[in-house]
């Protein structure tokens, strides 16, 4: 098994509140990973240091090391804005920018200079294609991104996400704010992804997190209580918070 991020004694702060504790953690590559654990106890924290969105506000800083294919992602050489082309994420709510279908898609690409207009309109359509969007827009491509439902929102914004070929995609809750229908279609959507990209989900939902992932960490008041195979930490946890957790108990 290959792992695409390895961190290692995780520390983190904004100001003088100590929010990730000594997190220990690697991510195979090719699978899904989900981030489970009450609110407030540091999971977005955790997946927002994954590529560097934390940098934004100023009281953060950081112990310990993120490797990312085996380079400190923290490294001064290391340029954020290419870091996060590289690492991915798809948000909570969908956020799409205001502008047309094919705009949206096409926006990371033209951030990082590329508009020749071949490579752009086959990029947007294969990238539409991979989050399953393709044939409900095809016709629609130049219309806003607002007009379309909220699931196609945020199956949009992998899109766009996906469109400057990350190695890994973050996604913070994505189905939160979306019906059961949406919901189906972006998990069957991750189980289509893995093939191409890691991916790592924060989620509250305990049989979304089965349903999606191959790999599980339980996080706890900033700290990896229990982390491994999806399958045994829901069917055999070790540590008694953990059950206490995904059977209801506290959370």
């Amino acid at each position: 098994m290959e792992n695409i991020f390895e961190v290692k004694d995780l520390n983190t702060y904004f100001g003088d509140s100590h929010i990730l504790k000594g997190v220990n953690l690697s991510v195979p590559k090719n699978e899904v990973t989900s981030v489970i654990g009450p609110s407030g106890t540091g999971k977005s924290v955790f997946l927002r240091t994954l590529n560097r969105m934390n940098d934004v506000i100023s009281t953060f800083r950081k112990e310990g090391d993120i490797l990312l294919d085996g380079q400190e992602i923290y490294d001064p050489k290391i340029d954020a804005v290419d870091l996060r082309k590289r690492v991915g994420m798809v948000f909570q709510k969908p956020n799409p920018f205001p502008k047309s279908i094919f705009e949206n898609v096409a926006y990371g690409m033209r951030v990082h200079g590329d508009n020749n207009k071949k490579r752009l309109q086959e990029k947007v359509e294969s990238s539409l294609k991979g989050a399953a969007l393709w044939n409900e827009v095809k016709d629609k491509i130049d219309e806003s991104a607002m007009s379309l439902s909220g699931g196609q929102q945020q199956r949009l914004c992998i899109a766009r996400t996906i469109a400057v070929e990350p190695e890994v995609i973050l996604m913070d809750e994505p189905c939160s704010a979306l019906d059961p229908i949406s919901t189906t279609k972006i998990e069957d959507l991750i189980h289509q992804l893995k093939n191409d990209f890691t991916i790592v989900i924060v989620t509250h939902n305990m049989q979304q997190a089965t349903r999606v992932s191959k790999y599980t960490a339980f996080f706890l008041e900033g700290k990896v209580v229990e982390k491994g195979l999806t399958d045994k930490i829901f069917i055999e946890p070790e540590d008694k918070r953990t059950e206490d957790y995904i059977t209801g108990r506290f959370g």
